[in-house]
């Protein structure tokens, strides 16, 4: 019976610690200041372990495909490059005022710190999810409830080769019609 009480005890002081932290304004929320460095890495680990679960069983098409490719440039130019920036772009109004900043998508994934994303058809599937799924507070748009998945998929085959691209292929490529 002690120990239901005392649990019973833990567990209203712990929602009463978290109402005192929700309501007095204490925690700062500004975009401006970053984390402490403890808790960048518990929303790191908790969202790169979140997509790498969600992201698991997704089954990656060919990806080789250049329509994919042209379709996914142009899409990524329009939809992404304000953000994650285009090739010989250092930073943008956008990658300067998100916090937690955005990947810059033109350099190789394991040069994000705090945003790896694994390599291969893990990448692939980790892009899709994030690319329809969007990541809550982040500035990162679910593009899945207005594109389908072929249309994504487009997207994570531009991905893929952005890196490589020198820019004047990257303007080539996402040349709007």
């Amino acid at each position: 019976m002690k120990i239901i009480k005392l649990l019973l005890l833990l567990i209203a002081l712990a929602i009463g610690t978290a109402a005192t932290v929700m309501y007095s304004g204490v925690v700062d929320v500004a975009a401006d200041e970053p984390h402490s460095d403890f808790v960048y890495w518990v929303l790191e680990e908790t969202r790169e372990n979140s997509i790498k679960k969600a992201a698991q069983n997704i089954e990656v098409p060919d990806l080789e495909n250049p329509d994919l490719l042209l379709t996914g440039g142009s899409d990524y130019e329009f939809m992404c490059s304000s953000c994650h920036l285009a090739p010989g772009q250092k930073e943008s109004d956008m990658s300067l005022g998100l916090y937690p900043a955005p990947p810059n998508l033109t350099i190789a994934a394991e040069s994000h710190i705090g945003h790896e994303h694994g390599d291969g058809a893990q990448n692939d599937r980790k892009n899709f999810w994030v690319i329809k799924h969007g990541i809550k507070a982040s500035g990162m748009p679910a593009w899945g409830k207005t594109h389908d998945d072929q249309r994504i998929w487009a997207m994570v085959a531009f991905i893929k080769r952005l890196p490589t691209l020198t820019p004047e292929q990257y303007q080539i490529l996402t040349a709007i019609d």
